[in-house]
């Protein structure tokens, strides 16, 4: 692969800025029509993942992503790519709010010449509750539900309204193993 695919690619991760900053038509734009995603609070396709950002954003909850270098794997026209990430979030009517370092896990894919995501998912490394105005009482039988890596972030979301479905990978997790599992069967069938 050529220096211009690994810029592309760069800016796909570094794009999510476009979800911080509520330029939703250019976080569209980051995936391919039929693009999925899969993070705490929501799974699905990318497109109604970019309406329900836009409902989080009108809400008391604000996140900001903080996106390192990305790791890229290429075959073809396919390529993973593995992406360091600390997802800082704030509820000031809570007076919660937490940090979680991830890695985006992403599939993506050249088409007419255009690299853009065909699957985002999250692995989740660790997270922790900030206290911007004070230290604040944490139900732990809400906190308990969750991996420890993401108890922070999960209980955040859902005292703010938007609820974790499921478990998700966590580092070194049989659901991480699988994930890679299936997306390196997906980038050698490229």
């Amino acid at each position: 692969m050529n220096a211009d695919d690994r810029w592309q690619i760069n800016d796909l991760m570094t794009g999510w800025i476009h979800r911080d900053l509520s330029e939703w038509d250019q976080l569209r734009n980051l995936f391919h029509p039929d693009g999925e995603i899969e993070v705490t609070w929501f799974e699905g396709k990318a497109s109604d993942f970019v309406d329900a950002s836009m409902r989080m954003g009108a809400s008391a909850l604000k996140t900001k992503h903080l996106i390192g270098s990305p790791v890229v794997t290429f075959n073809g026209d396919r390529a993973l790519v593995e992406t360091n990430a600390v997802i800082v979030a704030d509820n000031a009517a809570l007076n919660l709010g937490c940090a979680a370092h991830n890695r985006f896990f992403d599939k993506v894919e050249r088409r007419d010449g255009v690299w853009k995501l065909v699957k985002r998912q999250s692995i989740y490394d660790m997270g922790s509750f900030t206290f911007p105005g004070g230290i604040v009482e944490i139900e732990q039988a809400v906190v308990g539900k969750y991996p420890r890596e993401y108890a922070a972030l999960a209980y955040l979301l859902e005292k703010s309204g938007f609820p974790v479905g499921r478990v998700f990978a966590t580092r070194g997790s049989e659901i991480e193993r699988n994930m890679k599992a299936e997306a390196r069967r997906w980038l050698e069938g490229a």
